[in-house]
């Protein structure tokens, strides 16, 4: 779902903001609004994991045991 919403949001971007014709008009939402869309997947995905996006490491100086 996240990498369709990214697809989405790069060719809205290379779009115009909006059109009109014969058969009426049409407008796409803000990129603005659009890229918070995507952070937010993106953030939902990032939860969903296992690790939830963290990694925790034991450091040990040389020496010290």
């Amino acid at each position: 779902m996240a990498d369709e919403l990214t697809d989405a949001i790069r060719t809205n971007a290379q779009g115009p903001k909006s059109a009109s014709g014969d058969s009426g008009s049409m407008s796409q939402h803000d990129l603005a609004q659009q890229i918070e869309a995507d952070k937010y997947v993106c953030g939902k995905k990032a939860v969903a994991t296992k690790s939830r996006g963290i990694r925790f490491s034991k450091l040990a100086a040389p020496g010290a045991v």
